[in-house]
């Protein structure tokens, strides 16, 4: 038995949110309670992805609340406005661009009402943080944001805000040809592999996976984001396959349909690369679809380098890299 390992690489750009001239848009809500505390409502619908974690985060921030005292509710057709699918890696930058603004319009609405109280003439003046509104130069010249908000309602302030972004997309001209998206993320994936030359298995030893994101707004979740695309990509590479017989799909389970399991993953050493995107929340983009493109070539470019057969169907089953193996065999006892 001989077991050959080999390195591979592979890079991609992605483009952010629905692109080609398709209208883009998100919707958010933002109201300061008498006590203080917050609530986003939003339609982005957090598929487990941290969404809601991404945008109580950034209402937070631009309030000056802490984490806590925020409370998203999110995708109830009833209670949130519209702000689009859950797609195309572009809540964090499209919605999250929707609650900053909504933010700051409640927050703005609440320095307002305080300005005079603390002897400024311009909200400018104002800082927000911590859960106290002070006076720039002068900290100690503050009100909390709990009793703020408490006095504004008393005097019959609703300190609501309503955000709406679109994100900026064109059309592709009559052939095809532009520049579809904005923003665009971009990352690259190096992969390990090991290759058993007698059964034609492929076990990934270790994934290296760098991507931009513009800003990370909670590392924890981009690092899960990077894992969880790097699964999606394995499974795509080694196993993933819908099997067809006369139209019939003949694995329509998980016992008969493989994805990877936690036993299947290889180390996976995560990469943040933070270049601020101008037009993003805090300079944020997104992170999602993109960590799982550069995953299955990367893979296969290892495959290529560890044994010397470039494989180009999907998923790289021991079967197909035995048949590839035998094929050059071949070739190499034909030459002599």
């Amino acid at each position: 038995m001989a077991k050959k390992r080999g390195t591979g690489m592979a890079c991609i750009f992605y483009g952010i949110g629905y692109g080609n001239g398709f209208p883009d848009v998100s919707t958010a809500l933002v109201e300061i309670h008498e006590d203080g505390s917050v609530t986003v409502r939003t339609g982005a619908a957090d598929c487990g992805q941290g969404s809601s974690t991404i945008l109580a985060q950034i209402a937070a921030e631009e309030i000056g609340v802490a984490l806590d005292r925020v409370t998203v509710v999110a995708a109830d057709t009833d209670a949130t406005p519209d702000a689009g699918t859950t797609a195309a890696t572009r809540q964090t930058y499209v919605s999250g661009n929707a609650v900053r603004l909504a933010s700051r319009q409640a927050a703005d609405k609440l320095l307002n009402f305080v300005a005079r109280e603390l002897g400024v003439n311009t909200i400018m003046g104002l800082k927000a943080a911590d859960g106290y509104i002070s006076v720039l130069g002068y900290p100690k010249k503050r009100i909390s944001i709990e009793q703020a908000a408490a006095q504004a309602w008393l005097a019959g302030v609703r300190l609501v805000g309503e955000g709406t972004f679109t994100a900026h997309t064109t059309q592709l001209d009559e052939n095809g040809q532009g520049a579809p998206y904005w923003p665009y993320a971009f990352g690259v994936q190096i992969a390990e592999v090991e290759v058993d030359t007698d059964t034609g298995e492929v076990k990934v030893l270790k994934i290296i996976a760098a991507h931009d994101v513009g800003r990370a707004i909670n590392r924890g979740a981009v690092e899960g984001q990077i894992a969880g695309g790097v699964a999606m990509g394995l499974g795509l590479a080694l196993m993933e396959e819908v099997l067809l017989r006369e139209g019939q799909i003949y694995n329509p389970n998980l016992h008969s349909y493989l994805i990877p399991t936690t036993m299947d993953m290889p180390e996976v050493e995560p990469i943040i690369i933070e270049d601020p995107e101008p037009s993003g929340p805090y300079g944020a983009k997104g992170v999602g679809e993109p960590t799982t493109l550069p995953t299955a070539p990367a893979i296969l470019n290892a495959i290529y380098n560890a044994v010397g057969v470039r494989l180009t169907e999907l998923p790289a089953t021991p079967e197909k890299v035995l048949k590839a193996l035998k094929a050059k065999e071949g070739q190499h006892e034909h030459s002599h």
